[in-house]
């Protein structure tokens, strides 16, 4: 990509609601005309009971993601506050992740979308200024649970599970089978959004309880959160 070509700065936004605000919510991403969007299925971490407390009704959730500009992002961030009731009790959350590159056809694809908004030197400073983190945790296929008992204790509330597939070609699985690892296709991915100072922990526990020597066979990482609503009021993070 020609540095030239990058006039405005990415995010990624991603809403776990109840499919019934996904619904609405998805509607309000398409009159904005955004060309990058998926939909994908989610199944809260939270017990039968704590959902009955909360009335919540149903532990089923509905993901959105999509990549936009910053500019735009946060005003979608404020469009679903405002007129979905994102951020109210029981409805879900939504935040931005920041985006260091993207290829030439995302950026041309994005461009009808930009209003006048430059990239600036401040993309370097994310880390330092957010307060929350997206933590994925991927593990075979019937961990997720295990991975949630582990980062509660370490100070989690809460998490969403996607079940995914493990995508390998030939050298891949020889090189893993080399080091003993016996592959499992199917996985679970465990998204959890934790403060910065309880992030360290939570990895740690999840790493312990369910990593890579374990059954659980389980990798995690995290990103930094820049903007979020159901967190509190919609803020800078």
């Amino acid at each position: 990509m020609n540095p030239a070509e990058k006039t405005y700065s990415l995010r990624v936004l991603l809403l776990i609601s109840t499919k019934k605000l996904a619904d609405k919510a998805e509607m309000l991403f398409h009159h904005g005309h955004l060309p990058l969007l998926y939909r994908l299925h989610a199944v809260g971490t939270a017990s039968s009971e704590m959902m009955d407390i909360l009335g919540l009704g149903s532990i089923d959730k509905g993901v959105l993601v999509s990549a936009m500009p910053k500019v735009l992002a946060d005003k979608m961030l404020h469009k679903l506050h405002d007129q979905l009731g994102l951020g109210m009790p029981g409805s879900g959350v939504a935040f931005t992740l920041p985006l260091s590159s993207a290829s030439t056809v995302i950026f041309k694809m994005l461009q009808p979308t930009v209003s006048g908004e430059s990239a600036n030197g401040k993309e370097e400073n994310i880390m330092l200024n957010c307060k929350h983190s997206l933590i994925a945790a991927v593990v075979n296929q019937g961990y997720s649970e295990k991975v949630m008992d582990a980062a509660r204790a370490a100070g989690a509330s809460g998490g969403s599970v996607l079940h995914s597939r493990h995508v390998m070609d030939g050298n891949n699985l020889e090189a893993m089978s080399f080091w003993g690892f016996q592959v499992q296709e199917e996985k679970e991915i465990i998204l959890i959004i934790s403060t910065i100072e309880a992030r360290l922990g939570i990895m740690k526990a999840i790493t312990e309880e369910c990593g890579m020597r374990s059954e659980a066979q389980g990798i995690v990482a995290s990103l930094p959160i820049d903007t979020a609503i159901g967190l509190g009021e919609p803020s800078e993070s």
